[in-house]
């Protein structure tokens, strides 16, 4: 299996972000996305340890991560696993709001842990593209029960929340969606991926060829298990792997391949308690709106940013957005 083991083979194949979407990460959380935290009552979680990084979630009430002068604190008895939190470890957040398709990333570094709680400094804040919910239809939920097997949690699962990290220890969580059986699947340990059209800024591949260590919180939307997985990643465009994926005639534009140390399957209490598919109320987050914002915000220099941000409308985002997820899904 030929593998992408350098930035620009990875670029030659996947192309490379623009301004517009370089510009909507900030480096703070400003008043949309409080707002959106305000209204998430899960978050998947990705930790930097000297062996690589951990994925876990936390869940709660919406309201439960609270926002602070620096980034967010979060009750320590919300989260499933918080064992491996640790003072200066890079740290990664994806919040989830109650039938929005996109998704907040939040990066940054441990601040403190207390008895109580964690607290996050953010670095990077951005609004993720709707494409993994939307592929994974996560809102409809599906069947409680799921397989109890790993590798057969594994075929099943609709979502995964990819935790990768760089040689600095700074570390990214990437959604992937799709339907059961063409998202991710576990054959003799290893885990394969499908890796769809996204927004090209790679954070996630990056990492896997800086520094190959993974983990995975995955999920079968409707059932309160989760598995997590770690282990050793690369990419591959092998046609042999990627076809294995092929979704309404598009086959994925690469794949990764983890080789895993461990995977388990059990009951998360962070999605039990989030209870993301009881008919929670509407979040009433304006996706468009908070990409406006932030690439308002965005500190970037040069004429050509400048006229992004004076041109920049709500509603032209908002178009585009809903176009892009018609006609790029897969």
């Amino acid at each position: 299996m030929e593998t992408i083991t350098s930035v620009k083979a990875l670029e030659d194949r996947i192309g490379v972000a623009g301004l517009g979407v370089k510009m909507k990460i900030i480096d703070h959380l400003d008043q949309t996305a409080t707002g959106w935290i305000a209204a998430s009552p899960f978050v998947f979680l990705g930790i930097g340890g000297e062996d690589g990084p951990t994925a876990t979630a936390a869940g709660g009430a919406a309201g439960f991560v609270t926002p602070t002068s620096a980034g967010v604190s979060i009750p320590l008895d919300a989260i499933d696993d918080p064992d491996g939190l640790k003072v200066g470890a890079g740290a990664g957040l994806l919040f989830l709001a109650p039938g929005v398709g996109e998704t907040l990333r939040a990066n940054g570094r441990i601040a403190a842990v207390s008895e109580t709680a964690v607290e996050i400094a953010v670095e990077e804040c951005f609004v993720h593209c709707a494409k993994a919910l939307i592929r994974s239809e996560f809102w409809t939920g599906g069947e409680p029960a799921a397989p109890t097997a790993p590798d057969a949690f594994i075929d099943a699962c609709r979502f995964l929340a990819l935790v990768t990290m760089d040689r600095g220890g700074q570390v990214d969580v990437s959604p992937k969606g799709d339907p059961a059986g063409l998202l991710v699947r576990m054959r003799d340990g290893r885990a394969t991926l499908a890796e769809r059209p996204g927004n090209r800024l790679a954070f996630g591949y990056h990492n896997i060829i800086e520094q190959p260590r993974v983990a995975a919180f995955a999920i079968a939307p409707g059932s309160g298990q989760a598995a997590v997985l770690r282990g050793r990643a690369v990419l591959t465009a092998d046609d042999g792997v990627r076809e294995a994926f092929v979704v309404e005639r598009k086959t994925p534009i690469l794949a990764t391949v983890i080789q895993t140390d461990s995977l388990t399957v059990a009951s998360s209490r962070a999605l039990e308690t989030a209870g993301l598919w009881n008919d929670l109320p509407a979040a009433g987050i304006d996706p468009a709106a908070a990409l406006v914002a932030h690439i308002k915000l965005n500190k970037i220099k040069g004429v050509e940013a400048t006229l992004l941000r004076l041109a920049v409308k709500r509603d032209l985002v908002h178009g585009g957005l809903q176009s892009n997820y018609k006609t790029d899904l897969y």
